[in-house]
């Protein structure tokens, strides 16, 4: 199971006891933020795309949405999120369960800025019921990002 992994991954840190589940869904980022009693846009939604043939992960506040301009402009392909099955498949964890940790070899994990507003963000923890809180730096460290990146929008009003 997804969380085995992902609690395993933050066992290597000594960190596994800081995943929280929860006895409702979390897999939206309105359902967390409910499961957790925090402001939605805490939310850090792991987007999962295809840039040619690889996976990549996106990784961004819960009121930030893709700008297909600024993707284009980053990646150089329009933005396709991947299909539920090649989500699994391709990333290692289902969708409503999709993180930046304990992923398959070959996924690139980028951050958007949309995180950076905030002492702390919320990223799912590889089920639909789990989340764990991480500090900015934390979430650098655990995720092994590639980079920061500019790809979204709409957050801007509400920072």
């Amino acid at each position: 199971m997804s969380i085995e992994k992902v609690k395993a991954y933050f066992a290597q840190y000594g960190m596994e006891d800081r995943v929280l589940e929860f006895p409702v869904s979390s897999a939206t980022v309105e359902l967390a933020a409910q499961a957790l009693n925090c402001e939605p846009r805490r939310i850090a939604k792991t987007l999962s795309f295809r840039v040619g043939e690889r996976p990549i992960l996106v990784v961004a506040a819960g009121d930030a949405k893709v700008d297909n301009a600024k993707y284009k402009n980053r990646f150089g392909v329009k933005a396709k999120m991947l299909s539920r099955e090649e989500a699994s498949d391709l990333i290692g964890h289902a969708v409503g369960g999709v993180c930046p940790f304990a992923v398959k070899d070959g996924v690139e994990v980028y951050l958007d800025i949309s995180l950076k507003r905030f002492p702390t963000v919320f990223p799912a923890a590889g089920s639909s019921n789990s989340a764990i809180e991480l500090t900015i730096a934390e979430l650098e460290t655990y995720s092994r990002f590639s980079d920061w990146v500019d790809v979204c929008k709409g957050w801007q009003e509400t920072v």
